[in-house]
């Protein structure tokens, strides 16, 4: 399979799962789960909303580099620019997801540690991408 392939299938099922927790979490909302709604677990929902808006925007990413990768003429990733975006992509959102469990005093579990690993990866590749597409002729 291509890059592009790559990219195109990870986007689309990205955006389905983020948007899937999306329903999810409208649906704990309308039932007014103290779990999720409570005050004291407002960083759970902070974290949750973050992992929906995030996955959903990476996918809607890498749908965008797959179509890119698709168009112009002469446009080659590196491996490690690929896996760096989808990589990073995956982590950043995940880790505001696992953040919100195990909440303790108001802070995110230990699973947010992931975000700036996925921060920087989806950084890398996004720079890396832009680099490549500058260099085409």
């Amino acid at each position: 399979m291509n890059t592009s392939d790559q990219h195109l299938r990870f986007g689309w099922w990205s955006l389905f799962a983020f948007l899937a927790l999306g329903l999810v979490l409208e649906t704990l909302h309308g039932f007014k789960l103290a779990w999720y709604l409570n005050v004291d677990v407002e960083m759970r929902r902070l974290m949750f909303t973050l992992a929906h808006a995030h996955g959903a925007l990476f996918g809607l990413v890498n749908i965008a580099a797959g179509l890119t990768l698709r168009g112009v003429k002469g446009l080659e990733l590196t491996r490690d620019t690929s896996l760096a975006l989808r990589w990073g992509s995956l982590l950043l959102p995940v880790g505001f997801l696992l953040g919100g469990f195990g909440i303790h005093d108001g802070d995110p579990g230990l699973g947010v540690a992931l975000v700036p690993v996925g921060a920087l990866l989806a950084l890398y590749g996004v720079g890396r991408f832009a680099q490549a597409l500058r260099q085409v002729k």
